[in-house]
């Protein structure tokens, strides 16, 4: 311990030394190293404050007082806390220490600097252990008496009651633990803040940055909403950015502090950042991480036309935790707290409530509004369950499941797939779902801060994007037109209607035999309306029903459903439509009266159509009940390989357009139930098959003038989508929360195609 020194400055400090100078100064050191705008400072380290300790005779007193000491016992707790920080604060710092830090502090400027002096405490026996948060940071300190106040004070702080409870919870002897103080020039910044080098959720190249005016303590503390802009790496552009109004700023007061200042209200809501400031600090975070090879959190802040780097630590909360299997044996902390469930996160939200365990459609009567619903795998008969939960896990399932396409439209939190969410999960019990993660929570815990740059309104915000490929959104509830409209999508690519109908807990057949068939089409009629008049003058691509027969089951009437060993194959679709030509004609009578009612830009979609006689059929039956199939736009979707092989004969029979199910394309194409977490994994959404059947029927769209579409959930992948549009699809069809996304992504794509065209052609 005695060769290190008291002092230490950034230049001096390499990552090897973060025993004695804490992860915030090592960090800097390794920061400085690279060539990064980091303010001058120096590290007091945690051997000097190893040698406070000892030099003065306090060491074992304040240990002693800590020994016993009962961390749960509030009052003790904060009555310890108070008498050994009265023990460190009393004591007189050592000459040669006290001598070393006023050179030091001298050496960083002749008439006195400006400091910021921060903790930095760490571990001897865990050179890695964070204690960010527990220990004090003094901003605008000027003069020696006052900076030597200053490090006295952090070091007192190290024995916080918030810091003695955080190391007794974590298993850290109170011995093990030191701390160090960086003396760092205090940046006046104009402006400052925070900035993620990757999505702090996702781990995406998208570099967020938050900024406010004045110091950073404003956005760190949560004084203040600051401004949030998302900086896209790969194309080099600010795709998102919202302007918050900002009240507050905290600004140095006079030689000592900080204090808050109301702002006028031009600031309030100024933008803080230009797009070529956002694009300097994404690059200086590109360097930091590169340099560590994992995601930083970042503090800057601007002064003029110079940024500066403030600090750098890794972002934890991308890092799935390994989380064993077997019931509670397998209990673990994670980022929120004990995970009891893993499973793939399907719709993206954190949720708390109580448990419901719903085995059986009968078990949703006990669903209240708030609860957490966990169940083997939802049908559209819950569905009016499942708009009053707070979130939804079930057992089954993948991406393109029930679950996971309805959560996400509802803009609910869902994990699916979990395996046995309701075999270790119990009735009553509360409990936190994380849809992005795929994780499950014991009790009511809240997500991290650095989550809420991930939020929506942020993409919301977004100036709009035209693209020549239009981008529309799936809909598949009525209650969810608005918020689809909301994205400035181009129209509707799919409207299922199954949970229209089987959100009324009876089948068409039981309405037939009942004498009840005005209602049904009423309430079709209605449901279908309220989208379209959402999408004025947009085109709405309405899916005929297609129910497989064990949703039907659990619904009234549904008692003589035939039962089949793989329903996802069986009687569903146009198969069933022409099949039961009074299930068909009552759609067809509430299309009708939304034709005459003037809604020309509805458009009907047949599905699961594997032979052009098929929708040759079902145009005729159309067309005996009385709508003028020569006007009226009908399509079909190309779930089925031979739907894809078939296309120009489809053509020929007059569909005027097709769109790509995609989550049944694959599913046929490669024999993977889309339902089977077994096999979840096989399900390759570009898989060189499909990726030849989409390619091949949007060739032949393309030859013939038919617009060509895709619905299914790789429509909502930017990856996928690009590729799409790279070979000539006419359209897509994203889910609500993609669609700004799958615009950005279409519209690089399609500046790229022009920009290589006009190389070609220069």
């Amino acid at each position: 311990m005695k060769e290190m020194p008291n002092v230490l400055w950034l230049e001096e400090i390499k990552k090897e030394d973060i025993i004695s100078v804490g992860g915030k100064g090592a960090s800097l050191g390794e920061m400085t190293a690279i060539g990064l705008p980091v303010p001058k400072a120096f590290v007091v380290t945690a051997q000097a404050f190893r040698r406070f300790l000892i030099e003065t005779g306090i060491e074992e007193e304040l240990f002693r007082r800590l020994e016993r000491l009962d961390v749960d016992d509030n009052g003790a707790l904060e009555s310890v806390s108070r008498e050994v920080q009265d023990i460190v604060l009393a004591a007189e710092m050592p000459d040669q220490i006290r001598q070393e830090i006023v050179e030091a502090y001298a050496r960083m400027g002749a008439d006195g600097t400006v400091v910021a002096v921060r903790s930095s405490a760490t571990a001897e026996d865990l050179p890695d252990a964070s204690f960010a948060g527990q220990q004090e940071t003094f901003l605008n300190i000027l003069g020696e008496t006052d900076l030597l106040d200053a490090v006295q004070r952090c070091w007192a702080s190290l024995y916080g009651a918030r810091a003695i409870y955080y190391r007794a919870k974590q298993g850290f002897d109170d011995r093990s633990v030191n701390i160090a103080v960086v003396v760092q020039e205090l940046i006046g910044s104009e402006k400052s803040g925070v900035m993620f080098t990757s999505h702090p959720v996702t781990g995406e190249p998208l570099t967020i940055v938050e900024g406010s005016w004045g110091l950073g303590e404003a956005v760190v503390s949560g004084s203040v909403s600051p401004d949030n802009y998302v900086f896209d790496l790969r194309s080099g552009r600010v795709v998102d950015r919202l302007i918050a109004e900002k009240e507050i700023m905290i600004i140095p007061e006079g030689r000592h502090g900080t204090k808050t200042v109301n702002l006028s209200a031009k600031q309030r809501t100024a933008p803080v950042l230009s797009d070529a400031e956002v694009a300097r600090l994404a690059t200086l975070g590109k360097i930091a991480e590169d340099h560590y090879d994992i995601p930083q959190d970042v503090e800057w802040a601007i002064v003029g036309d110079d940024v500066f780097i403030l600090q750098s630590r890794p972002i934890t909360t991308i890092k799935r935790p390994e989380i064993p299997h077997g019931g509670a044996a397998g209990q673990q902390k994670g980022v929120l707290g004990v995970v009891l469930v893993e499973g793939q996160g399907a719709s993206p939200g954190v949720a708390s409530g109580r448990v419901v365990i719903v085995r059986d459609v009968k078990d949703t009567s006990a669903v209240k509004d708030g609860d957490i619903l966990v169940t083997k795998m939802t049908n559209p008969d819950m569905v009016p369950a499942m708009r009053r939960v707070s979130a939804i896990v079930t057992d089954e399932g993948g991406m393109t499941c029930h679950a996971a396409i309805v959560s996400r439209e509802l803009g609910t939190p869902a994990v699916v797939g979990t395996k046995k969410a309701t075999k270790l999960l119990k009735d009553g019990q509360i409990v936190t779902v994380d849809g992005e993660k795929g994780l499950i929570y014991d009790g009511a815990v809240q997500a991290p801060a650095p989550a809420a740059p991930a939020v929506a309104p942020a993409a919301a915000a977004a100036a709009p994007v035209i693209t020549g490929t239009l981008v529309k959104v799936n809909v598949s509830l009525p209650e969810a037109a608005q918020r689809a409209a909301a994205t400035g999508a181009d129209g509707v690519g799919l409207l299922r209607i199954e949970h229209l109908i089987l959100g009324l807990a009876k089948t068409p057949g039981w309405y037939i035999e009942n004498g009840e068939e005005e209602t049904f089409i009423a309430e079709l009629y209605g449901g279908i309306k309220t989208v379209l008049d959402a999408f004025p003058g947009k085109p709405v691509w309405v899916r005929t029903l297609d129910a497989p027969t064990d949703e039907f089951r659990n619904m009234e009437g549904g008692e003589n459903e035939p039962i089949e060993h793989n329903p996802m194959l069986g009687w569903r679709g146009i198969r069933r439509d022409l099949r039961s030509p009074d299930q068909f004609r009552l759609q067809v009578e509430a299309f009708k009266r939304l034709w005459a009612a003037g809604y020309n830009n509805l458009g009907l979609m047949f599905p699961m159509v594997n032979h052009p006689n098929e929708f040759v059929k079902a145009r005729a039956m159309m067309k005996e009940w009385g709508v003028d199939v020569e006007n009226a736009t009908l399509g079909v979707m190309i779930e089925i390989p031979s739907s894809a092989i078939l296309i120009e004969d489809f053509i020929r029979a007059g569909i005027r357009f097709a769109s790509f199910g995609t989550n049944d394309l694959i599913q046929y194409t490669l024999a993977i139930d889309r339902n089977n977490e077994h096999v979840a994994d096989m399900y390759q959404p570009k898989h060189p098959a499909v990726l030849r059947l989409i390619d091949y029927a949007i060739g032949v769209c393309r030859e013939n003038g038919v617009e060509c579409s895709i619905c299914g959930q790789a429509g909502s992948d930017p990856d996928m989508v690009t590729w799409l549009v790279e070979h000539g699809i006419s359209s897509v069809s994203a889910n609500i929360d993609a669609v700004p996304r799958i615009r950005e992504a279409v519209a690089r794509k399609e500046q790229q195609i022009l920009l290589d065209a006009a190389r070609r052609n220069a």
